[in-house]
């Protein structure tokens, strides 16, 4: 491959090299998050502001740890983690936010996700589509154990991914709204906790690089029950779901040392 940062020793599209991360990044979307998450770390600093990736890094538990944002969707998250696990990062927790799918799962909660529906393009171009898009079950039971030791109301289960934000929200207006919407009620069927967009990317790029990834978020209100007219709170500040990955982090790193 050409490189296009011409010796520099910085991925082209992060900015990093493998001396400014840890081997543990959380991973939000939005770059704005990461300056909050890392106020979590000890010593924090920016280490690189390219594109939509921002990354801070840090300390943890006694563990040099990185914030690296994706932005939105599976093409520029796949792009972090292939270049932050070329650095020589091997444990990724994504944060963001989705909206819920079963009437159970409410505006405030938090998902996380054992795998996801693989409704977009980019891991495509990873693996065929019958391999399957699951988390890694060690970042999974951190992410409960925290859950359930801040107590904070939370499902576990699988999420859908997608490329388009209002092909979700309005497939009635969509040429293709036909698929859309019989597709949703098949997920709807399957017990589908929450539909967000960057998880399958994640999972199945991870799986290509023999990385760990993981995923939780903050629900912001969930759409079937809007449509049934029951109560539908809005949540938006993923300050939850922040402080879920960040003790479920310091749990894979007490628990790889042991």
């Amino acid at each position: 491959m050409i490189d296009y940062t011409e010796g520099s020793g910085k991925q082209y599209h992060t900015g990093v090299g493998p001396a400014d991360i840890g081997k543990y990044v959380i991973m939000p979307g939005d770059p704005k998050r990461c300056a909050k998450i890392a106020e979590y770390f000890e010593n924090p600093k920016l280490v690189a502001d390219v594109r939509e990736f921002v990354t801070y890094t840090g300390t943890l538990a006694g563990e040099k740890v990185s914030v690296t944002s994706t932005g939105i969707g599976g093409p520029s998250a796949s792009i972090a983690i292939e270049e932050l696990s070329k650095c020589g990062a091997h444990t990724f927790i994504r944060i963001g936010t989705c909206g819920g799918m079963q009437e159970e799962v409410l505006g405030g909660d938090v998902v996380i996700a054992t795998g996801a529906v693989r409704m977009e393009g980019t891991s495509r171009e990873f693996a065929p589509i019958e391999y399957p898009a699951v988390a890694d079950i060690n970042i999974v039971n951190a992410l409960m154990d925290s859950a359930r030791e801040m107590k904070v109301p939370h499902h576990v289960g699988v999420v859908q991914c997608k490329d388009s934000f209002f092909g979700q929200h309005e497939p009635e207006v969509m040429p293709v709204s036909y698929e859309l919407e019989n597709k949703w009620q098949a997920w709807l069927r399957m017990g589908c906790l929450a539909s967000e967009m960057e998880s399958a990317a994640l999972f199945i790029a991870g799986s290509f690089l023999r990385v760990r990834v993981g995923s939780c978020f903050l629900v912001v209100a969930n759409q079937e029950r809007a449509k049934k007219g029951l109560p539908n709170k809005q949540a938006h500040d993923t300050d939850v779901a922040i402080r879920v990955a960040v003790e479920a982090l310091k749990k894979m790193i007490e628990r790889d040392r042991a």
